[in-house]
């Protein structure tokens, strides 16, 4: 039997370990999804889900220290930011019952043409059917609950495999479900290695598959799917910033500085690419990489803390190898640039790093942002919409009319104005396309995927004047 050992990533000690399910566990997993499903009989009344999710938000709020040692154990995310991930889990939690409670069919309007006579129509949502959801590391606690929890609201099952860097928060949050009174067939975790999780992808029995991670693995995993299955990709991005000759550069340092360095910059939506008019663009980066080079590096579970370490550390040295890469090149390094201990890289800022540079045109996921100067805003945003990442981008400039004309010309789905490019609401849409994946997360996003609607039609006398 294969076992997988789980490491700390800020000292690479082993935190736990599991064993790693084959074909056999994983096709009674999907078996057992499938066969609850099919019978409507097990099928949990809305008023039932609605119970079993209060009773989770209970769980969780008694637990909630727990689970931010937990999540920042696996994961490294400092504790400042991992207990908001918690709250953040908890209120996604919440979101989904007001969902429930507000959701409903409509009625189709007939008595309008001779043929639609003496009809009355109305539409139901069910459940698509049972549900695969392949996710990622950085969110260990939250994306689990953005992808597993709308089937549950909705009334399908779920089968969650988390990434093997951070299993534990996934396995406590199904623990947590099942204490409350959901059966164990309504949301099963499954820990394996990749070439099992392709078969998942390609099986029927899968309704809807939900994905966190890299394009590469994610457009690929898509192409396996059966005919008619549904599908949402969450990618990463290169997110891209413009400063405006009418903005206040210095109120624009602290949003940018946690934007860009909010979990070692492991987040899909990372500030990476500042654009800074050349006649102050001297003066923001080093005033950037001043603050920067202040943020208190170091053990997560230090409450101080506000970088902790990077995942593994093939990552450090990847990170390491595309910045000095860029400074060989002829970007300006204005802090950072280093290996620290164990899985740690220093914040860092480049100036000017050249266009076709890795730290320019491919997505980092580490502690590095870059500032790039111009002199026309034309070209500015040309150069923030010429990679085919298309995630959340961000304006800042005081004057909204020309803010409000920067944003509707930008690609990204998501454009902030006067706020970093990873500001985030679990009940907005939240979404990239081209390489950054394909169509919208959030709450009632997510459980409006995993439902169709169906049509019923009653042919009476009875609705002859309705």
């Amino acid at each position: 039997m294969s076992e997988l050992i789980v490491y700390s990533p800020h000292n690479r000690e082993p935190i736990a370990q599991f064993h790693l399910q084959g074909s056999s566990e994983v096709e009674n997993a999907l078996s057992r999804a499938h066969a609850i499903f099919e019978n409507r009989e097990n099928w949990l009344p809305k008023y039932r889900r609605i119970e079993i999710l209060e009773k989770v938000v209970q769980k969780m709020q008694e637990k909630r220290e727990s689970l931010i040692q937990i999540a920042l154990s696996e994961g490294g995310k400092p504790y400042i930011d991992s207990a908001v991930e918690v709250d953040r889990a908890i209120m996604g939690i919440k979101i989904a019952i007001q969902v429930l409670s507000q959701r409903h069919g409509q009625e189709i309007p007939m008595n309008l043409t001779p043929a639609s006579a003496e009809r009355f129509a109305v539409t139901i949502n069910e459940p698509i059917g049972p549900v695969l959801a392949i996710s990622a590391f950085n969110h260990p606690l939250n994306l689990i609950v953005h992808q597993a929890v709308p089937a549950i609201a909705v009334g399908a099952p779920v089968v969650v495999k988390p990434s093997l860097s951070t299993p534990l928060s996934c396995v406590e949050l199904a623990n947590l479900f099942h204490e409350a009174g959901l059966p164990k067939e309504w949301f099963q975790v499954v820990i394996c290695e990749n070439d099992i999780a392709e078969k998942m992808v390609q099986d029927e029995r899968v309704r809807f598959f939900s994905f966190i991670g890299s394009a590469k693995v994610g457009y690929y995993l898509r192409k396996l799917l059966p005919p008619g299955t549904g599908c949402a990709l969450e990618h990463g991005g290169a997110a891209p910033v413009i400063l405006t000759e009418e903005t206040d550069w210095h109120r624009a340092i602290p949003p940018l500085v946690k934007g860009g360095f909010y979990h070692a910059g492991q987040v899909c939506v990372s500030v990476q690419r500042i654009f800074v008019p050349q006649s102050f663009v001297n003066e923001f980066a080093e005033s950037l990489a001043a603050a920067a080079s202040k943020l208190v590096v170091g053990n997560p579970k230090l409450k101080e803390t506000e970088v902790g370490p990077l995942i593994h550390p093939r990552e450090v040295k990847r990170v390491a190898q595309w910045v000095e890469e860029a400074v060989a090149a002829g970007a300006t390094l204005l802090t950072g640039g280093k290996e620290l201990i164990h899985t740690y890289y220093a914040p860092t800022v480049l100036l000017n790093p050249p266009l076709d540079a890795k730290v320019s045109k491919e997505e980092i996921f580490g502690p590095v942002v870059c500032v790039y100067s111009y002199t026309k805003l034309e070209d500015a945003i040309a150069q923030a919409n010429s990679l085919p990442f298309n995630f959340q981008a961000a304006v800042f400039c005081d004057n909204l009319d020309k803010a409000f004309s920067i944003a509707v010309q930008l690609k990204g789905t998501g454009v902030m104005i006067n706020d970093h490019t990873a500001f985030r609401t679990d009940w907005m849409p939240f979404g990239g396309k081209q390489l950054s994946g394909m169509g919208y997360g959030g709450i009632p996003y997510t459980m409006q995927d995993y439902t169709h609607q169906k049509l019923l039609v009653i042919k009476s006398a009875a609705f002859k004047y309705n």
